[in-house]
């Protein structure tokens, strides 16, 4: 039985998509990218002020899900400049203590609405 997860505490979903769905214990986060949920404007600032309001996002959808970052198993994390990968684990550090998920980086031309950054995560319920 799946369970769609919404928020209002995050970004409303800019496609055809869910925030995400719950699978058991397990959540499948969508990609979050560095929107203010409450303009669904991109945050003013450098990649660390980015990564800062994905990282909340993904937090947000996180605790709609009933869990929080804690719980995240596998982290994906897009970037349009790997050069900035030192600063995700800055701020990463901020948000995470080990054990940490699982993680992949991923470089990619471009992201939704110019975005510098955008994570997904899957995320399982104790």
């Amino acid at each position: 039985m799946k369970e769609i997860i919404s928020t209002d505490k995050a970004p409303k979903a800019i496609g055809t998509y869910s925030q995400a769905v719950k699978c058991g214990q397990t959540v499948y986060l969508s990609g979050q990218i560095p929107l203010v949920p409450e303009t669904m404007e991109m945050i003013e600032g450098d990649i660390s002020a980015q990564i800062k309001r994905v990282f909340d996002n993904l937090s947000a959808v996180c605790t709609a899900s009933g869990g929080s970052l804690a719980d995240i198993v596998k982290l994906n994390v897009f970037l349009t400049d790997l050069s900035n990968f030192p600063v995700v684990n800055e701020v990463m550090s901020q948000y995470f203590t080990e054990p940490y998920p699982a993680r992949a980086a991923i470089g990619v031309a471009a992201l939704p609405k110019d975005a510098g950054v955008e994570m997904d995560a899957v995320m399982v319920m104790e």
